[in-house]
């Protein structure tokens, strides 16, 4: 009987090492998340702006993405998409404003349930209690660039000391010294950064305040040949672009010098003006430090803008602009190197999937513009790359049309783990392990929902194919676009009544409508999300 007894505990045992055996042999999944990072400000799609060594990394050991794009433009309903791999009428997260169903399940929950150890450390923008995370520091909202505050699942706190270096300490903490090496484990690591207002730590500010960035060939641009959406959005960097809270200039400055044209409303927080907001959570020592900088752009305002015409104004807050959010990117890219390299010198690269991305594009001075929402390309696109040693070649680029809808559904298929039925993405898996002919998808849905409100960018909906793009702005207009994406990479032209174009248009229309059904959306529906938005 004892004998017996001690056969079935050997046999237990054997079989959970078993069960142990396989888990570990599942992939890690690190996830890294920046917001508002433009393609165009990595080195791994054009040098033209900034060299991003570290992160280049990841797509010279992987594969790199060309044609990656978002199905919402925004932060939250981009990461809502990310979570849920679902679109935004369908997850409910249609906009920055609306609130998230926290009952509706993400794929963390499935991992956790599946055996993972998941983490989240940085910015979610949405919820301050995500669910399927084991453990968690995320920055309320937006969160500050300075001295940030944490919600944490035991109480909040707030860490002195640069968001982007925080948040990696804190990832590589968890590495070091909360990792259960026992599980297979799901990081997200989320930057704030380059979010808008773009403080850069004090050493990249002294760095980066000195350098002059090219001038994008659209800078100047007068919309024509393009819709009323384009000619009425509130993105330009010199009409909208506020000096304090963006441009860096302090409320003693403008307070000591007569009316500075052109005028932009300042932002009011809480009684603070924009540059006020993030500046008073600087201590002595670290004022000290910003101040250098701060006094010399100062001064430099207070004796020449006046004298500046239209166009010298312009190039100068889009260099004043650049040098900040780059300068922020910078600070990305050194922190993201510290990460890959605890991975590579623990040994846990070769099973581990590291991804990079952001949630959206941005605009960097191309057609006059910051920010996002558009369904061009500039914040259409986001940047992609991901690597995986054990499974994926080295130096890989794809172009074919993929999306934040599809990472949830890339991730659960690498695992091993079900999908939901309701999910509406595809894995990437046969891209990215060199199975392409199982990819079929030649289009993507795009709907973007914020309007009116800030920025002011016209509801619209479309389909993105790699040669073209059509799409329809409604709710106070009713107007159509259609870009060559292959002649017209700039998106200048809008060619939706050209006679030449006319089969172009009505393939896609048809095809737009079969996409709309296929991930049901419908006129009906926007008329229900008018309405919500209306009636609040």
């Amino acid at each position: 009987m004892v004998f017996k007894i001690l056969r079935i505990l050997i046999l237990v045992h054997v079989f959970n090492g078993c069960a142990e055996y396989e888990a570990d042999n599942r992939p890690n999944i690190l996830f890294i998340m920046s917001d508002d990072h433009a393609y165009q400000a990595l080195s791994a799609y054009t040098d033209r702006l900034i060299t991003t060594p570290n992160i280049d990394r990841i797509s010279d050991e992987g594969v790199l993405f060309t044609n990656a794009c978002v199905a919402n433009s925004i932060c939250a309903p981009s990461r809502a998409t990310i979570l849920t791999g679902k679109h935004s009428h369908i997850n409910g997260k249609i906009d920055n404003h609306s609130q998230f169903d926290t009952n509706q399940v993400t794929f963390p929950k499935l991992f956790q349930d599946a055996g993972y150890q998941t983490a989240m450390y940085g910015k979610l923008h949405f919820g301050n209690n995500p669910k399927g995370v084991d453990d968690f520091m995320i920055l309320p909202g937006q969160g500050h660039y300075i001295n940030p505050d944490f919600i944490t699942n035991q109480g909040d706190t707030t860490i002195r000391g640069y968001v982007t270096d925080i948040i990696t300490d804190l990832v590589l903490d968890w590495f070091k010294n909360k990792r259960n090496k026992r599980k297979p484990f799901l990081m997200f690591y989320m930057h704030k950064a380059p979010h808008r207002p773009w403080w850069p730590s004090p050493e990249k500010f002294s760095e980066y305040s000195k350098k002059t960035f090219p001038i994008p060939k659209t800078l100047f641009d007068d919309y024509r040949n393009r819709g009323s959406a384009a000619k009425t959005a509130e993105m330009n960097i010199l009409y909208d672009l506020r000096y304090g809270h963006d441009s860096k200039i302090k409320p003693s400055t403008i307070n000591n010098m007569e009316e500075i044209q052109p005028y932009v409303e300042p932002y009011d927080w809480g009684g603070f003006d924009g540059f006020t907001t993030s500046f008073i959570r600087t201590d002595q020592i670290q004022r000290e430090q910003y101040n250098v900088v701060l006094d010399s752009i100062n001064l430099w305002f207070k004796n020449n803008w006046s004298s500046l015409d239209y166009r010298e104004k312009m190039i100068w807050k889009y260099q004043r602009y650049m040098q900040d959010y780059l300068g922020c990117i910078s600070s990305v890219d050194d922190n993201v190197g510290r990460v890959l390299d605890y991975l590579d010198e623990s040994g846990l690269s070769n099973n581990t999937i590291v991804v990079y991305t952001s949630d959206q594009g941005f605009y960097l001075g191309e057609h006059g513009w910051f920010d996002k929402r558009f369904i061009y390309d500039e914040s259409f696109k986001t940047p992609l790359m991901i690597r995986w040693p054990m499974k994926i070649k080295k130096g890989l680029k794809r172009n074919q049309m993929v999306q934040n809808l599809d990472f949830a559904q890339t991730f659960l298929d690498a695992a091993g783990i079900d999908a939901l039925e309701d999910m509406q993405g595809e894995s990437l898996l046969p891209l990215i392990i060199g199975d392409i002919d199982k990819w079929d998808r030649d289009a993507v849905y795009y709907h973007y929902y914020e309007y009116p409100s800030v920025h002011m960018v016209k509801r619209h909906y479309g389909i993105v194919t790699e040669d073209y793009k059509l799409a329809h702005f409604y709710y106070d207009v009713d107007e159509w676009e259609l870009y060559d994406r292959t002649l017209d990479p700039g998106e200048m032209k809008n060619l939706y009544l050209d006679p030449e174009y006319q089969d172009i248009v009505s393939d896609l229309k048809k095809r737009l409508y079969d996409l709309r059904k296929k991930y049901k959306d419908s006129e009906k529906l926007d008329r229900y999300y008018i309405n919500r938005y209306l009636s609040n």
